[in-house]
């Protein structure tokens, strides 16, 4: 069911391609099998690598036995890292700035998990490749791994080079002192803790390469991707070759959801092979690969208190949050946006956090749909778990807490300013759409008859489109043409893994130029068109690139009809372009097909208006505003068998804002794909691993993706509120796998609240359980082997003793340990008794501050910033002979770690 709310875009063509459901111009080519996947393509020479790799999670490699693997027919090269280490590399994250695990191409010396890439064995075929793998013999001498988040409290160092085992950490603990009191205050405070378990992206395609040198240093790359630009880009960097040396090019992609955005080791070793032997090296991951050494995702713990009033207002919150990096993430992560975002569409007074990420010997970190999704998951389950133990309706507590259009503009307490969201209007949409009081009224009679019933609802705002506070993140470049032929190329730094562009951009392009839809024909997935961007990243490009697309259509129509105007002898505002064909107002017998416009501007120059450059092209690039906000509100209703603890989904309705709505069926398409990923998390997928740190869903037998039968025809409301972008669009692509789990388990413990409440939610929320809850015993075993909770108090520790300071003047080198990664900068103090005053210069540029206090060796100052947007950076600063140490509090990102030495 469809329920739609049309609105009026605009267009110069008579035409209305914009909010219709134009077939995709992919599919033809998909569904008949011509699509060209990496593995598709051939390459004269080619020959093909496979991976040996450690079977054990934690060890020095004692020794490698290459020589019967070496002797057999077909094997050209065995490579170790001792050999690959000709080709330097700095791996870098998804931000640009350097990794901080020591990240080689192949084990170096030591494996940190199973999967480690230890050796590369390149052969004529995979097959062989492999045969020859097996033949590879590696004595590792075993210790005991670091296996969860638990183990790394406590246990041993991950990369023994580093001080201890907290891959990255934010917020500041100090902050519960000013939020217990108003805890304390509340009348209600409830308090969760959810545990997400550790998810494999699995994405229909694996990870592939395929490395081609081009002379002599240049390479092209064919790559399973999700932005062949932003790969480019990176690929250059970590390899330290100019930008445009690499060529990367991904025609068709089978899904992203995050893991593709960045290439990773095996990928980048297939690279620095192929430069060491000068022939193309392809190497296509298998599925057991896929699952257990392509990076994991979520893996997290986290508690969360909130305070609410005697009217069920909030009052305050804190939350605690835990998340496994493994041994080798793809940028080190405690994920911040957890926290800017749990609160943006509440009416929350105060909250504190403080937010971990820990290195462990499992497969390392990577993103996944949606990485931030648990804040929706933990507030949406806690909010419902309120409602129920106040006594107030879950719709009706949200509705005295969410903001609504009328109470913007509105700041969250971590700063995120909010001027547009609608989460407030999707609930109300969804309550007239949906019959609560008859579906109460069901559950009532079902209970009576031994059927658990449950209805379960969910809000959210999602960041979308975001541009120039990132490195990555930017606008978009759309170049357009029109051929002699009259039909219209567009050139695109997109980039589709299902997400449908090449649809979604002709249809703005033919709505705004006036021209058939069929008569557009969109290029992307190659680096060597277009500018750069980050391609299908952050639910981006149908609001960056759709405005771009948008604009530089309306440019070239603006130049079609000043030609037209001007071969007609007829003002420019009586000209109009409908269906292709270029008409004059109150002259219909001058009206002339598009194609003649061009041929003329192409090939007939003396007939165009005077200084008019030839030809028929236009090119935008758009930068929009800093970031443009999604927001939904889901309902689910699920049948809960009491004997046997499964679960059927009955029904699911989606009410969504994402502004104008360029093709509803993409939108939908969208939203569903998300909504498929979150069932999967909610009663599916899992990806354990024993006490040894093996993985235990190597196949899909074990890992349990959601099939059609677990999957409902979703229900869709479209709310359409135009953005501040051009075209008023807004992202929808991770909308489904966040605001889907907490809109299921709500459901399931209403289903299950005639039994008990669920204390702690442990997914996936197996059959097993459910029955938990239940038959209130521990049937699951979860209890039994629960780790240690995240909130916890540290024994006090004896400061050892602080060498005093003979004067912090001159030059200090620093490392501000950002969530975007490692920032390194120089630090200047001058000092004028306790007063000081510098300034701090980084890549980007130097900015001084005065008003700095030093008192005997801690030294305090302040600094206001303004990219990638306005805050006060507060330092607090120790400092200890040559070292100092410290945090920095950076507003809404919490605090950072500070160290640094004596330049």
């Amino acid at each position: 069911m469809n329920i739609e709310t049309k609105m009026d875009v605009g267009g110069i063509g008579a035409a209305r391609y914009v909010g219709t459901r134009q077939p995709r111009k992919e599919d033809g080519r998909l569904l008949t099998g011509r699509g060209q996947f990496t593995d598709d393509v051939r390459v004269p020479g080619m020959l093909h690598v496979a991976y040996v790799r450690s079977a054990v999670a934690r060890g020095r490699i004692v020794s490698i036995d290459l020589d019967a693997a070496r002797e057999m027919p077909g094997v050209h090269a065995i490579y170790t890292q001792a050999d690959l280490a000709a080709v330097p590399v700095t791996f870098q994250t998804f931000f640009f700035t350097p990794v901080e695990a020591p990240v080689t191409l192949l084990a170096d010396g030591r494996v940190a998990c199973v999967g480690d890439p230890i050796a590369m064995v390149v052969a004529d075929s995979r097959a062989l490749a492999e045969d020859a793998a097996s033949l590879v013999e590696v004595t590792i001498e075993e210790e005991a791994p670091v296996v969860t988040i638990a183990d790394a409290r406590t246990g041993a160092l991950v990369h023994p080079e580093r001080d201890d085992n907290i891959a990255a950490e934010m917020g500041d603990e100090d902050t519960r002192l000013a939020i217990q009191p108003l805890l304390d205050a509340s009348a209600h405070v409830v308090t969760t803790r959810v545990r997400h378990q550790r998810i494999a992206q699995s994405p229909m395609e694996g990870r592939a390469c395929l490395a081609s040198p081009e002379g002599t240093n240049e390479m092209t790359v064919w790559l399973g991707c999700q932005s062949p630009h932003l790969a480019a880009r990176w690929i250059a960097l970590v390899l330290g070759m100019p930008t445009e040396a690499i060529r990367v090019i991904a025609k068709d992609v089978g899904g992203g959801f995050g893991l593709k955005n960045i290439p990773w080791k095996e990928e980048m070793a297939v690279i620095a092979a192929a430069k060491l032997m000068r022939c193309p090296l392809k190497w296509i991951e298998d599925r057991f690969e896929a699952l257990t050494a392509s990076s994991h995702a979520r893996d997290q713990d986290v508690t969360l208190s909130v305070g609410f009033d005697a009217d069920a207002r909030l009052t305050a919150a804190w939350c605690d949050y835990a998340c496994n990096n493994g041994a080798w993430p793809m940028g080190e992560d405690a994920n911040i946006a957890v926290h800017m975002f749990m609160w943006p569409c509440y009416k929350l007074p105060a909250y504190g956090f403080v937010t971990r990420g820990w290195y462990t010997n499992t497969m390392g970190l990577g993103a996944y749909r949606g990485p931030w999704a648990m804040e929706s998951l933990v507030r949406e389950t806690l909010l419902d778990k309120a409602a129920r133990r106040i006594g107030v309706d879950p719709v009706e507590l949200r509705r005295r807490n969410l903001i609504y259009l009328p109470d913007q503009p509105h700041t969250s307490t971590l700063g995120i300013p909010v001027e547009d969201i609608t989460p407030g209007e999707c609930l109300e949409k969804l309550v007239a759409n949906v019959d609560f009081p008859a579906f109460r009224r069901e559950q009532a009679e079902a209970r009576k008859e031994g059927r658990y019933l449950g209805i379960g609802v969910a809000t959210y705002i999602e960041p979308t489109g975001a541009a120039g506070s990132m490195a990555p993140m930017t606008g978009e470049t759309v170049h357009l043409r029109i051929e002699p032929t009259g039909k219209v190329v567009a050139m695109l730094s997109t980039h589709s893994q299902g997400h449908g562009t090449a649809t979604t951009m002709a249809q703005v392009i033919a709505e705004q130029l006036g021209v058939p839809y069929e008569d557009v024909a969109v290029y992307e997935g190659d680096s060597a068109i277009g500018a750069f961007s980050p391609g299908a990243a952050g639910s981006r490009q149908g609001v960056i690139a759709g405005g771009a697309t948008w604009k530089a259509a309306q440019l070239l129509a603006e130049k079609i009809k000043f030609v037209a105007a001007h071969l007609s002898n007829a003002s420019v505002e009586t000209i109009t372009i409908d269906g292709g064909m270029v008409h004059v107002a109150g002259a219909p017998e001058m009206s002339r097909p598009l194609r003649e416009i061009a041929e003329i501007a192409y090939g007939e120059p003396g007939r165009l208006p005077s200084g008019l450059a030839t030809g028929l092209e236009a090119q935008y690039r758009y930068q929009p505003p800093p970031m443009t906000m999604t927001s939904a509100a889901h309902c689910c209703m699920v049948e809960v068998d009491a004997e046997t603890g499964f679960v059927k989904i009955l029904r699911w309705i989606s009410s969504e804002d994402c502004g104008t709505v360029i093709n509803p069926g993409v939108v939908e398409g969208q939203i569903a794909g998300g909504l498929a990923q979150a069932i999967g998390q909610v009663l599916l997928e899992d990806m354990p691993y024993d006490a040894r740190g093996n993985p235990l869903a190597a196949t899909f037998k074990d890992y349990m993706l959601p099939t059609i039968f677990d999957v409902p025809d979703f229900e869709y409301l479209h709310a359409s509120t135009p953005s501040q972008t051009i075209g008023g669009m807004r992202g929808v692509g991770e909308g489904g796998c966040i605001i889907g789990p907490p809109t299921l388990v709500n459901a399931i413990a209403d289903a299950l609240s005639p039994f008990g409440e669920i204390d702690e939610l442990v997914l996936p929320l197996t059959p097993a359980r459910i029955l938990d809850v239940i038959e209130q015993r521990d049937v699951s075993g979860t209890r039994a082997s629960e780790g240690v909770p995240v909130a916890e108090v540290a024994a006090p520790v004896e400061a050892a003793p602080v060498a005093q300071v003979s004067g912090i003047d001159g030059d200090w080198n620093m490392v501000l340990k950002t969530p975007m990664g490692p920032q390194a900068m120089v630090a200047h103090f001058d000092c004028d008794g306790d007063a000081v005053s510098g300034w701090l210069e980084a890549p980007e540029g130097r900015q001084a501050f005065a008003g700095g206090v030093l008192s005997g060796n801690q030294l305090k100052f302040e600094m206001k910033v303004e990219k990638p947007m306005k805050i006060t950076l507060k330092y607090d600063l120790t400092f200890d002979r040559q070292t100092v140490s410290g945090k920095c509090k950076m507003g809404m990102f919490g605090s950072a770690k500070v160290t640094g030495e004596r330049g």
